[in-house]
């Protein structure tokens, strides 16, 4: 390391001189990546994700001299932003960006000439699905923003492809906040093939010196009594087509306050469907009801959360559209909906007095206290929609010291343009020499885009989503004290959407801890990426494999939340869970039961288990009785299940229990018995090693361990076949029991009428 006032520096054959501060952190985080291979790292915005992946970046490099790295982003600015870095930090002339926009023949010719490319991932999946790009020798993708890396996001298909292609493959997935849902995160580490997990947090000791408290102010405001008038109106809207569900029998109860957007939009999806199979004229009235409810949903929330303007231009457009030729049936029973024009009216005639919404005057007392106090501050105003955007521009523009601008996404939405990369980042260069001192943004200054730190900011309205909570965050407290204002309308949802997003980060950071035990131990010690020393590692004691449908499970969760076991998640042939190299469980509701014994496919599924599995189980969750089937048919189908097919059927009470279940038997099996979980029957080609060992296993007690041994020792299978009890004795693990056991089966003359009684010995 060098110093220069007082400044360490990274040194490295691939990293400029005097370009990165050495952070501790930053270097036992690479590390990390280095030595334990593809890893997510999570960690706030600020502190230097971008720098770990140069780091990590060099040094792959320097290994693999002909390899190339590949950065993802998911937009061309951040991808713009992350060459312009890495061109900044690396001894690496060969830099530079692919998106969209660079033609098919100019993309290929950069991938050749090319050493580390920046990349929009629609565009590699392009590239790849019609062969203009090779992953072989790429030594290093980064996946940042990973928390997208969910359903059909482009990065799914390419962390595959990679990890088929790719001779040396290493993957840095990064985020400042991957969810708090438990599915999703492990979902997420599921696509990215990810083998660690990395979390840092302000609160870490090598963290605290690079960051500074936020503060975190929660203003409440009152509306207006016209307002809330307004308000109520709405609501008695959406009661109303709420009470008319209930009488249908479609919903339970007429509450406003116990539906949300999601529960209309899933009714809407369910009636749908229903629609599939029987026309009904119920259904049809009821679905024009949702639809209507969808809309006056997001009137409420336009008029609780964004004020009266918005509100009053959206009931505009309904109105207008109900006056279209084939308009719309749900435009049409709103346009005359009484509750609704009452609203409008009282919104409109606020707006005529000069009122949108409370929490204006409010953000406007606050941005006037701030930049008399903090004249050279900067600061960020978060908002929801452009309209509010442009409204609350033109409002505090004319405050004495405030410069806002507005700043949206690129994309046209109707008259209103967006604003093109350029103009983006001339408005952020701007920001950043004090032209303006008030960003104005919507989501599209949320993530990974280098803005400038701020010392405030403001949130409008509160967001639900934890991500995006911990994403608008970490826009101030980077290089001083940060304070975060978060305007609340009390009384409305703003409160729900504030709690939901504090509730949800605390739930992700505990899942976050639960998955990182669930990969391993920390390294201890290490001071340099280029100076470290292997640090031991824990092998977890059971594997459980699992079939990708029951990803959805409570078992599944459970599983995979405990330390004690390893989840690998696959499409199995038969069974759901794979607990060692002979035992297969199918799991089942009882519900499930019941249909597979009247549709037939429980003997089926029985059959296929009994011949692919020398241990299969049956589990049902719970033992409630239908109206379906007579109980003497599932205790008949349980009984030949039992005697017939030899596969025992065990009931528990529900998930939690199958769980605890599953994990004794995969313990008994792996630890006990040393018999480790493989798939049995997989649609593909083995390997001769692989077939030879398959073979060998299927002799009595032998496992994959004592195959191995077996086949070390005779080196053919045949031999292994040929060998006597006293040479067969003589293989570590296997004995004169076990040996005579192997001798019997092989030269014992078959007999059909003995097929179905059972085997003795453990096998």
């Amino acid at each position: 390391m060098e110093r220069n006032q007082n400044v360490v520096y990274v040194e490295h054959p691939l990293i400029k001189e005097k370009t990165v501060e050495n952070r501790l952190y930053q270097q036992i985080l690479a590390v990390r990546v280095l030595e334990k291979g593809n890893t997510l790292v999570v960690a706030p915005t600020g502190l230097g994700k971008t720098v770990i992946a140069a780091l990590v970046a060099a040094e792959r490099l320097r290994r693999f001299p002909e390899g190339k790295v590949l950065i993802l982003a998911p937009t061309k600015p951040l991808a713009v932003q992350h060459t312009e870095t890495f061109r900044k930090i690396m001894k690496v002339e060969e830099i530079g960006v692919v998106t969209g926009s660079t033609p098919p023949e100019k993309r290929e010719k950069l991938y050749r000439e090319l050493k580390v490319i920046a990349a929009t991932p629609q565009t590699i999946e392009n590239d790849l699905l019609t062969g203009r790009l090779s992953l072989e020798d790429f030594v290093l993708i980064v996946f940042d923003e990973a928390h997208r890396a969910v359903g059909n996001y482009s990065y799914v298909y390419i962390a595959k492809e990679y990890m088929r292609q790719a001779k040396n493959p290493l993957i840095l997935a990064m985020t400042a906040s991957p969810g708090g849902d438990p599915e999703k995160v492990q979902e997420v580490v599921q696509n990215l093939f990810i083998r660690n997990i990395e979390i840092k947090t302000p609160y870490d000791p090598d963290v605290r010196p690079y960051v500074h408290k936020i503060v975190i102010n929660w203003r409440e405001v009152e509306l207006h009594p016209k307002h809330l008038e307004a308000i109520r109106y709405v609501k008695n809207a959406i009661r109303e087509r709420l009470r008319k569900l209930k009488e249908m029998g479609l919903i339970e109860t007429a509450d406003v306050t116990k539906y949300s957007r999601k529960d209309y939009l899933t009714l809407q999806g369910n009636l749908a469907r229903a629609l599939e199979t029987e026309r009904r004229e119920i259904y049809w009235e009821a679905l024009s009801l949702v639809a209507q409810l969808v809309k006056l949903d997001h009137a409420l929330e336009l008029l609780e959360a964004q004020g009266t303007v918005p509100f009053i231009s959206f009931v505009e457009k309904i109105k207008l559209r109900s006056l279209q030729p084939r308009a719309p049936k749900a435009d049409k029973a709103l346009a005359r909906d009484e509750n609704l024009m009452n609203a409008y009216d009282i919104a409109k005639k606020l707006a005529e007095e000069g009122y949108v919404h409370s929490k204006v005057d409010e953000l406007k007392k606050i941005l006037h206290a701030y930049f008399k106090k903090n004249p050279d501050s900067k600061a960020i105003v978060f908002v929801q929609y452009r309209d509010t955007a442009s409204y609350l521009v033109e409002v505090l523009s004319k405050i004495p010291g405030v410069k806002p601008v507005r700043f949206v996404g690129q994309a046209s939405k109707g008259r209103d343009k967006g604003l093109s990369q350029k103009e983006q980042k001339r408005i952020i260069e701007e920001f950043r020499e004090g032209k303006y001192n008030v960003l104005v943004a919507t989501s599209v200054a949320e993530e990974g885009l280098d803005i400038p730190a701020v010392d405030l900011v403001v949130f409008y309205e509160p967001v639900p989503s934890e991500i995006r909570w911990i994403q608008r965050r970490g826009r101030t407290g980077r290089f001083g004290r940060g304070t975060v204002v978060v305007l609340v309308a009390k009384g409305t949802r703003d409160e729900a959407y504030y709690w939901a997003a504090r509730i949800r980060e605390r739930k992700m950071l505990e899942t976050l801890r639960k998955l990182k035990r669930f990969f391993g131990v920390e390294y201890q010690g290490q001071r340099s990426i280029f100076d470290f020393v292997e640090a031991k590692k824990v092998s977890l004691r059971i594997e459980i494999i699992v079939d990708h449908r029951e990803r959805g499970s409570d078992v599944f969760k459970l599983l995979a939340l405990d330390p004690e076991v390893r989840v690998s998640v696959k499409e199995l042939p038969v069974g759901d869970y794979i607990l060692s190299d002979r035992v297969a469980v199918e799991r089942k509701s009882f519900q499930d039961l019941v249909n597979s014994i009247i549709d037939g496919r429980l003997f089926t599924q029985a059959r296929e288990l009994m011949e692919t599995y020398p241990k299969p189980v049956i589990v049902v969750e719970g033992r409630n009785y239908t109206r379906k089937v007579h109980p003497n048919a599932v205790r008949g189908a349980i009984a030949s299940l039992a005697v017939d097919y030899g596969i025992p059927v065990i009931f528990t009470e529900g998930p939690e229990e199958t769980y605890q279940l599953l994990k004794i038997i995969a313990k008994r099996e792996q630890v006990e018995k040393e018999r480790l979980p493989r798939i049995r029957g997989e649609k593909r080609i083995m390997t001769l090693p692989e077939m030879q060992r398959f073979i060998v296993e299927s002799l009595p007690t032998v496992g994959p361990k004592l195959a191995r041994e077996l086949l070390k020792r005779f080196k053919t299978v045949e031999r292994v076949f040929t060998a006597s009890e006293r040479e067969l004795a003589s293989v570590e693990g296997i004995g004169e029991k076990r040996a005579k056991e192997i001798r019997r089966v092989l030269t014992a003359e078959y007999r059909e009428e003995e097929e179905n009684k059972p085997e003795s010995g453990e096998g």
